[in-house]
C-alpha cells in the first residue's frame, strides 16, 4: 500500500463512526520502490490530500523531518520538497502493518501490501 493511498482511507463505514480519519498507521514492514519523479503529478495530487494525514504518514515512516508541519504556499516552486513528497507518497510501500480507527479502535490489517478494510456484519 502506497502512502498516497493511506491518505484516502477512512473507517467512516463503521456503525457510529462520524469521521474515521485519519486512521492510525503502524508499519511492521515497508519497502522502497523507486519511481520516476513527476513534479506536476505531485502538485496536482496535493490539493486532494489531507496535510495532517501526510504528516502522520511521514512520522510513521520516519520522514517527519523532511515534511513541514504546514503545507507551504509556494510548494510548486520548491523542487526539493516535491521530491521528498514524491518519495513519501509514491515510493514508500507498506507491506505489513495495520490501520486503526481513531474512534472505535477497530484494527484493519495490512498484509502483502493490501489493507483489509472489510467489516463484520455487526459493524455496518
Amino acid at each position: 500500500m502506497r502512502l498516497s493511498t493511506y491518505n484516502f482511507l477512512t473507517s467512516k463505514a463503521i456503525k457510529g463512526v462520524k469521521v474515521g480519519f485519519p486512521l492510525k498507521l503502524t508499519i511492521a514492514k515497508q519497502d522502497v520502490v523507486e519511481s520516476e519523479f513527476n513534479p506536476t503529478f505531485i502538485e496536482r495530487l496535493l490539493p486532494r490530500l489531507d496535510w495532517s494525514g501526510i504528516r502522520l504518514a511521514a512520522e510513521v515512516a520516519g520522514l517527519n523531518d523532511d515534511i513541514p508541519a504546514e503545507l507551504p504556499a509556494n510548494v510548486a516552486e520548491n523542487e526539493e520538497l516535491l521530491k521528498k513528497l514524491h518519495h513519501l507518497l509514491l515510493e514508500i510501500d507498506v507491506l505489513e502493518g495495520q490501520l486503526e480507527c481513531p474512534e472505535t479502535g477497530r484494527v484493519f490489517p495490512i498484509t502483502d501490501g493490501i489493507p483489509n478494510m472489510l467489516l463484520n456484519e455487526d459493524e455496518v
